[in-house]
């Protein structure tokens, strides 16, 4: 499998619209293509997954660590990996590359393509990418510009060839049509985008009219194969029914952590939107994050589905909620600091499991990277462990439940902030903090294990 990395000199430099129109004229030509995302990201990867067919990977260093990214690189078994970056090219946790595209670049030993979408500038647009390249010597295979009339590109080509010696290998016409809608998180997701498929199917057809894709996929390097194994040894056998919760306000979800589901047993997925019960006889109940405050109404309605799982979860089923699972399980969300939202005046009722509400506002909660220490309390963990986690959320709950997280936060001048979190109710486990299975292997092994065994 050859490998190459999309990045760019900051977010909204074009590197998702480049990706998707690379992926679809790889699909198009009908080349075997596996998509990944660099960082915790959850919505490209749903755009990489809709125009693929194939579920598309997170690689993040400091969530899996180096063997969890070595490890799943070389579970691709396809003949092209696409990599779209995150942020710029050098934006990772703190004041310098570390756990950036960069990084992951050098880990993997896989050359960048730059994606830049100027305005203004010419030979200063040359300054940049060298500075991009020569600030750590990133191994820069070729440039691609976004958004920009033919003829301006044709400048700004030969100036960086020029100048820059690096291969400058087409553009992106700017077209109004390419426009992908956003809120309060980011983008919106590509399940809720109407004309997506034609959003899809014009990138597909301006990368292979202006670019040269030919040569992008000689420029990509061929990925080593590591040898990195997990022991999954303690879920095989447990034959556990699992029930995860997807549809349009619940898919925030990373392809490894459901592939070592699957290894405890069979994932029977379900609507919280549409499904009137929970799956039948399910062992454990996975809801992971997503949108519940912007389908709140359609949430609150299924008052069948509510009372089923509150009734579940007080009878003992083990339950693992992540950011919005938990704000699921809540007496219900309070939005009135959300202009956008309609009917701000209204709470919503939900499950109703835990007891208290959650709120939105504003400002982003304790947004990115942290390290999470989960206490012996936790319903199904019989260890004290240490992961790492991140957080992305404009909400808070308050909640009257016990708590069995310690999460920490360091600052880029060195302070700490310390919070509480991770609910625990019976044999529930609910926290804002998303975590990537791969590198923190532990957790979810003795989640999976309590809920088999459980008194």
């Amino acid at each position: 499998m050859k490998g190459l990395i999309i990045s760019s000199n900051g977010s909204g430099g074009g590197k998702t619209t480049f990706t998707m129109g690379v992926l679809k004229a790889l699909v198009n030509r009908e080349e075997k293509v596996q998509s990944y995302k660099v960082g915790p990201d959850y919505i490209d990867p749903a755009f990489h997954s809709m125009i693929t067919s194939e579920p598309c990977r997170n690689l993040d260093l400091y969530l899996m660590g180096e063997k969890g990214v070595k490890y799943s690189i070389s579970n691709g078994n396809k003949d092209y990996a696409i990599i779209e970056g995150v942020m710029g090219l050098y934006d990772g946790k703190g004041i310098d590359e570390e756990y950036s595209t960069y990084h992951l670049s050098e880990t993997l030993g896989l050359p960048i393509l730059l994606v830049l979408s100027p305005k203004g500038v010419s030979t200063t647009l040359c300054a940049e990418i060298m500075g991009l390249k020569q600030f750590r010597n990133a191994n820069i295979a070729g440039v691609v510009l976004n958004g920009i009339s033919e003829s301006y590109y044709k400048l700004l080509k030969l100036s960086i060839e020029e100048n820059c010696g690096i291969e400058v290998l087409g553009y992106i016409p700017k077209d109004d049509r390419l426009k992908l809608g956003s809120r309060h998180l980011g983008l919106i997701q590509s399940s809720e985008i109407e004309d997506i498929q034609d959003k899809i199917s014009l990138c597909g057809e301006l990368v292979e009219k202006h670019v040269d894709v030919d040569r992008i996929l000689s420029i990509s390097k061929e990925c080593k194969e590591y040898d990195v194994e997990y022991d999954f040894s303690e879920l095989e056998g447990l034959n556990l029914k699992i029930g995860v919760a997807l549809d349009k306000a619940f898919s925030f979800y990373y392809k490894d952590n459901l592939d070592i589901l699957e290894k405890a047993g069979e994932i029977h997925y379900f609507s919280p939107l549409n499904d009137k019960s929970l799956p039948e006889d399910i062992d454990f109940l996975y809801l992971g994050g997503g949108y519940p405050e912007v389908f709140r109404s359609e949430l609150a309605s299924n008052v069948e589905l509510l009372e089923d799982i509150k009734k579940k979860l007080d009878s003992g089923l083990p339950c693992y909620a992540e950011c919005g699972g938990l704000m699921y399980l809540t007496q219900g969300i309070d939005s009135k600091e959300i202009k956008e939202f309609e009917d701000t005046q209204q709470t919503y009722s939900l499950v109703s499991f835990l007891n208290g509400k959650s709120f939105m506002t504003k400002r982003l909660q304790n947004f990115g990277y942290a390290a999470v220490n989960v206490r012996e309390k936790s319903p199904l963990h019989k260890n004290e462990l240490s992961i790492n986690c991140h957080e992305f959320h404009r909400s808070y709950v308050e909640l009257q439940e016990e708590t069995a997280y310690d999460v920490e936060k360091t600052s880029i001048y060195g302070d700490i902030k310390k919070w509480k979190c991770g609910y625990v109710k019976n044999n529930t486990l609910g926290a804002y903090a998303h975590i990537h299975f791969l590198g923190n292997e532990r957790f979810i092994i003795e989640m999976l294990s309590k809920s088999k065994n459980r008194e």
